[in-house]
């Protein structure tokens, strides 16, 4: 299967990013607190613009908007999700695999994720208002 991505430079994007076998681990304030961290070692780096994020116990969502002259959020997403595998004590060498094993992977993240181009920010208003009004939420 051929994956093509949107590569516009400074474009503003949406996320869904989901853990391996929708595990919910991604609200235990230990994790929480991983990923915090995990976006702001990427953010030292390889700077973008956090415009939402919603963080739900198997899957998170995010709207980022990237510097003028990138479009590189593959490499950011990539180390984001190596950061916090890394560092992550949550999973169990048991949930592991034999797959990812062998690729010395841990099984904390699907494979992919699945991004939008965000092309208005009436779009991007409108989202982030029905969203809202749906959840609940702590501010991180």
């Amino acid at each position: 299967m051929e994956y093509r991505r949107a590569r516009v430079a400074g474009g503003t994007y949406f996320f869904t990013v989901v853990t391996e076998k929708r595990q919910k681990i991604l609200c235990l304030p230990k994790n929480v607190s991983l990923l915090r961290d995990a976006f702001g070692y990427v953010m030292q780096k390889h700077p973008f613009i956090i415009d939402a994020i919603v963080i739900l116990p198997d899957h998170l969502h995010c709207i980022w908007t990237l510097p003028e002259n990138d479009y590189d959020f593959s490499t950011r997403w990539r180390l984001i999700k190596s950061y916090f595998s890394r560092k992550c004590e949550t999973i169990s060498p048991e949930n592991i695999s034999l797959s990812r094993k062998n690729k010395k992977q841990r099984a904390i993240w699907q494979y992919r994720f699945w991004e939008h181009l965000i092309k208005a920010l009436l779009i991007l208003g409108m989202i982030l208002i029905s969203r809202i009004s749906e959840a609940k939420y702590e501010v991180l």
